[in-house]
């Protein structure tokens, strides 16, 4: 990050906008960049200005802000902060990384606490970020930390992956792409649109005719490759 914070403020709300943008004016810290007032223009603003943390509303008429990291991908914010009015969306956003949680009316102090952490040494704050060591993964009431290492495979399914580990399976709430963001690309490759393999269980891979790829994984699955992805399969595996 540079030496200033540089921020993004995101909320349909015209009056949460301005009120946050005061705050925020107290720490000389903090370059505030732009302010958006709906999902949609806050995909073209985040992509174009590249902020270090997007302070992010949830609920706005046109799309979450679930949607919106969504759809930004990889070219969403080192650091996100969601600011919304509802507390029942903390697990959620927990399972897609932001930094922190703030209610509104959101108050200097609780904002205080944000721009402390958002300040913590960046090195091994886009570490974690970007290629965390485990996932947390919701299980009923309670939250499930899987070490990365332990996924075998994953299986997409319209908004949620499926994570098989061994002989059992635990569901995330999330899409394939966003996902495999947040997997070191040495360790996962994406064999299929929906679906990715650790590439340290792969034992053995067998061309089809087709251009496609049968995966033989240590845990004794097999998962067949997409005709579009053989160029990265053969790269990955050393078949070139």
């Amino acid at each position: 990050m540079s030496e200033r914070l540089r921020a993004v403020v995101v909320d349909d709300e015209p009056l949460a906008r301005a009120r946050l943008r005061r705050l925020l004016a107290q720490h000389p810290e903090v370059e505030v960049l732009a302010d958006c007032a709906s999902g949609e223009e806050s995909i073209a603003t985040l992509g174009e200005l590249r902020p270090d943390v997007a302070f992010l509303d949830i609920r706005m008429p046109d799309m979450d802000g679930f949607d919106v990291l969504d759809a930004l991908g990889p070219r969403r914010p080192p650091q996100v902060v969601f600011v919304t009015a509802y507390s029942e969306h903390a697990v959620r956003a927990f399972e897609a990384r932001a930094l922190d949680y703030l209610l509104k009316p959101v108050s200097a102090e609780r904002l205080q606490q944000a721009l402390q952490r958002l300040q913590a040494p960046a090195a091994a704050a886009n570490a974690e970020a970007q290629y965390p060591e485990r996932l947390a993964v919701p299980v009923g009431g309670r939250i499930h930390m899987v070490e990365v290492a332990q996924v075998d495979h994953v299986d997409a399914h319209a908004n949620y992956v499926e994570l098989h580990l061994g002989a059992r399976s635990l569901v995330l709430r999330e899409t394939m792409t966003r996902l495999e963001s947040r997997l070191d690309p040495s360790r996962f490759l994406r064999v299929h649109r929906s679906r990715l393999v650790r590439l340290d269980g792969v034992v053995e891979a067998q061309a089809h005719a087709s251009g496609r790829f049968l995966l033989r994984l240590k845990c004794g699955a097999s998962v067949v490759t997409g005709r579009s992805y053989a160029a990265r399969v053969r790269g990955a595996l050393g078949l070139d």
